[in-house]
């Protein structure tokens, strides 16, 4: 750890390094991160480029779902001259994200935009499939539905949210990218298209016996992004990882 550390000391940057036993690991990051009073947590992912996907270990998938504080997964890549920042939202609250994490995802994007000279970038999709869903849910009988209006109402309303926080948080038009879509297959073409160096999203887990909670197909859509990823928790969360633990005793 010091022979990592001393060139970065070299440059000026104060670098503490520390060493312990812990169990399990994931846990141990955790706790070593609240001990410190640690911003964030900066951990590597490893991408295979055979299959074109990254290998997130069941270390990262637990430090996704019990990190307090916002966990940055890093691919052995460099940014770009001028890094480009995509904040993945969901201002129609889908996936039980509270309000407020959409506004902290963007309050993120464009803090850590500033201080590189980036670009930011915001990213919604929806899948018109639930709204023909729900129109149907409820028929006894075969029915023919106008699909197109239904689609087109479903978009409005999606553009109608989307545009209100993109605006409040002064996002360029041509910088709001809302897509008719699944999230797992539309975010990784997205961030490879603007050539992404961060994609920024939230997560929630529901309960301290379930996985992360991004969507139906979280784990498809963090091991195909072609970039970094930061993910932010809600103010509210609460880790379930114990700050006492018998299993290192």
């Amino acid at each position: 750890l010091e022979v990592l550390a001393e060139p970065l000391r070299d440059d000026g940057i104060v670098v503490k390094t520390t060493a312990v036993w812990d169990h399990p690991l994931y846990e141990g990051i955790v706790r070593r991160a609240i001990e410190s009073g640690a911003d964030l947590i900066v951990k590597d992912t490893h991408h295979h480029s055979a299959v074109a996907r990254v290998l997130l270990t069941n270390t990262d998938w637990n430090l996704i779902r019990t990190c307090p504080m916002p966990l940055w997964l890093v691919k052995p890549q460099a940014f770009e001259r001028t890094p480009v920042f995509v904040a993945a939202i969901d201002p129609m609250h889908q996936h039980d994200k509270p309000a407020a994490l959409d506004d902290e995802i963007l309050h993120v994007c464009k803090a850590l935009s500033n201080s590189v000279d980036g670009t930011v970038h915001a990213f919604h999709s929806y899948d018109p499939r639930i709204a023909v869903a729900t129109a149907t849910a409820n028929a006894y009988i075969p029915v023919s539905l106008p699909f197109d209006e239904i689609e087109q109402q479903m978009h409005e309303d999606h553009q109608k949210r989307f545009e209100e926080i993109t605006h409040f948080h002064k996002i360029d038009d041509d910088k709001a990218h809302l897509v008719a879509g699944l999230t797992h297959e539309e975010l990784p073409l997205i961030a490879e298209k603007l050539k992404a160096d961060v994609v920024v999203m939230g997560a929630v887990a529901r309960n301290r016996w379930k996985r992360l909670f991004i969507g139906a197909t979280a784990e498809r859509t963090l091991e195909h992004l072609p970039c970094d990823l930061l993910i932010i928790k809600p103010d509210w969360f609460q880790t379930p990882v114990r700050m006492d633990n018998h299993e290192a005793a």
